[in-house]
């Protein structure tokens, strides 16, 4: 780290609390492509705008052709893409604004430092795993990924010719391949944050 930058302290999260009238939350979705982790948090985005609640959903799409366009898909790549947006993820948490992650992210580890990255500043981190087997994703598959990654066109493919590696100890499980609603999977994580005093 370079040693001529030095941190510059502001509010505290406790006083950006009280003047914002809310609190500051992460929601990290993560699942295999086409799991629906992007059609649940835009649910879920909606239904806390709403409510009246400042929320953001970062994408895993998205945020590629922006803040990560630089980043490949290798190991050290996906890495990468990860630190950077559970460290953007952190900062709007730490705004009071609820942070609505939905990345693939796909390696235990990378989810660890994430929750570690906030949980070392007392701001809550709530992970979702939503959980559909790769042949489900594969006969969703609405983007045509896992066609191409059987066909060899796309390399290191999540739940193909890389590894995602589950949750064990997610805040909450959805099975996204039980006949549960969009709606009701938002409403489920609502009652989760609800149930804990985030919201």
């Amino acid at each position: 780290m370079a040693s001529n930058i030095t941190w510059h302290p502001n509010l505290s999260h406790e006083e950006r609390s009280a003047l914002r009238k809310q609190r500051g939350v992460t929601v990290w979705l993560t699942g295999l492509s086409a799991s629906g982790k992007s059609t649940i948090a835009c649910a879920l985005e909606q239904s806390l705008l709403a409510r009246g609640l400042n929320s953001y959903r970062l994408d895993g799409d998205n945020v590629r052709f922006g803040l990560n366009k630089d980043l490949g898909f290798s190991e050290h790549d996906r890495n990468e893409n990860i630190r950077r947006i559970s460290e953007v993820a952190k900062l709007f948490n730490d705004s009071c604004c609820i942070a609505l992650t939905s990345f693939i992210s796909p390696y235990r580890q990378d989810r660890r430092l994430a929750r570690e990255l906030h949980e070392k500043d007392n701001l809550p981190f709530v992970e979702v795993y939503v959980d559909v087997p790769v042949e489900v994703a594969e006969k969703r598959d609405p983007k045509g990924l896992y066609k191409k990654a059987r066909e060899g066109i796309i390399k290191e493919f999540t739940g193909i010719s890389a590894p995602y590696e589950e949750p064990e100890n997610a805040e909450i499980h959805l099975k996204n391949y039980e006949g549960t609603t969009v709606e009701e999977s938002a409403a489920q994580i609502i009652a989760y944050l609800e149930q804990k005093g985030f919201i």
